[in-house]
């Protein structure tokens, strides 16, 4: 089995993001980025498969700037064999990104696309139901458990009343929830073999893909502050401070 995962370069989930002065956008100057905690899973995943020997390559692709390969290559650390960036300095956005991820597994014919099922910086979650439906292939979201078997690949899903499990005709996309497994510290002389192994460059040009974007980001805010709570001494006061301040009954 040949599996493609696609990872995203996003702002370190550690570090607290701030809003730029003119509302455009967040601070992204001199701030520590890493690859999307979800796509980490992925890469993990397919790892995982491969050492069981259900998988015979995995081909880990990123769409974004150049400076998108220092996660590539950690992905190569983790255990893919070879890596594909996708180059552009255009701002990545769902559809886009799905387009350009069909092309590829046009290209490449994989038996399994593999995603982590949000980047937490836009928490869009369509990138992966966008490519199913580009390529016309099953899908398995929000993934906690995956089984490949005989010719098909058996997912346990998060839904919101609990486990669900579909079992999906190859080829097919998976998207990773965080409950999938846990992703290995990538030791020092993996990450030395990582930058012998083979990344290629393509533009989008190449893949006849257009990635100009279509969405516009109006204004970014940072939440409200929140109120403190204060105490009642009864029932009704709760009843009236409900209806009457917060008016949500």
């Amino acid at each position: 089995m040949k599996i493609l995962v696609a990872i995203k370069r996003v702002i370190d989930a550690n570090v607290r993001v701030r809003v730029r002065s003119d509302g455009a956008g967040v601070e992204m100057a001199n701030v520590k980025m890493a690859m999307n905690p979800f796509c980490e899973i992925a890469v993990e995943e397919a790892v995982r498969l491969q050492e069981a020997g259900k998988a015979r390559e995995i081909v880990a692709v990123s769409v974004g700037a150049g400076n998108c390969q220092d996660i590539l290559r950690t992905a190569l650390a983790i255990g893919a064999d070879r890596a594909i960036l996708v180059e552009t300095d255009l701002e990545t956005q769902p559809l886009g990104v799905a387009k350009t991820l069909r092309a590829l597994a046009e290209r490449e014919k994989p038996d399994l696309f593999m995603l982590g099922k949000q980047a937490v910086d836009d928490d869009n979650n369509q990138t992966g139901q966008m490519l199913a439906a580009l390529l016309g292939w099953p899908q398995g979201t929000f993934a906690s458990k995956v089984e490949p078997v005989d010719g098909r690949v058996n997912v346990m899903r998060e839904i919101d009343g609990g486990l669900e499990t579909v079992s999906l005709k190859l080829p097919a996309v998976i998207t990773t929830d965080l409950r999938l497994n846990e992703p290995r510290y990538v030791k020092l002389p993996n990450i030395m073999k990582a930058k012998k192994k083979r990344l290629d460059i393509v533009k989008p040009v190449d893949l006849g893909v257009d990635l100009a974007p279509r969405l516009k980001i109006v204004k970014v805010a940072e939440p409200s502050k929140r109120k403190a709570g204060i105490k009642v001494e009864s029932a009704q006061a709760l009843v009236d401070k409900l209806r009457n301040e917060a008016k949500v009954i």
